[in-house]
């Protein structure tokens, strides 16, 4: 497995927000993993979704350097939550998305709180769609997004 999954907390974003290395010593990936806006976005979506679910967050970690997120964008009702994750442009190819997404999976068939992830990918989006058919997901329908426009809608059973 190329990734390892560290629970992400608050300092960790505010650290990826600022560019600095963790305190742990881990570096950042060349190039970040989001812009700074997005990052604190997605600190927000932590906060909100931890207090729900706990953690609510992870960092993509490949050797020593953080090269992606992974997240639990909501709590979709009891034993279900959907999940989102993003690359730093300069470390996709790797399989680091495919590998954080089996690491959660297996974590989660342990856990025992859940039975089932999803997730959404835009329809011409086929690196993300080929991460989660990877990994057991099955494509149960479409929406369109005002944001994100046509998506894709994927399911995992635990």
């Amino acid at each position: 497995m190329s990734v390892r999954l560290t629970a992400a907390t608050a300092e960790h974003f505010a650290q990826l927000i600022a560019g600095e290395a963790l305190t742990d010593g881990t570096a950042l990936a060349a190039t970040p993993v989001a812009e700074a806006e997005v990052l604190a976005m997605l600190a927000e979506v932590a906060d909100v979704v931890g207090r729900r679910f706990s953690p609510a967050a992870w960092l993509m970690i490949s050797r020593d350097d953080v090269v992606g997120l992974l997240s639990i964008t909501e709590v979709v009702e009891v034993g279900v939550v959907q999940i989102g994750y993003g690359v730093a442009p300069g470390s996709r190819g790797h399989g680091h998305a495919a590998d954080a997404v089996a690491a959660l999976l297996e974590w989660a068939r342990g856990d025992g709180r859940l039975h089932a992830i999803v997730a959404e990918t835009r329809t011409d989006n086929i690196a993300s769609q080929r991460v989660l058919e990877r990994n057991g997901f099955a494509r149960i329908g479409e929406r369109l997004d005002e944001e994100d426009g046509d998506l894709f809608c994927w399911r995992a059973e635990l």
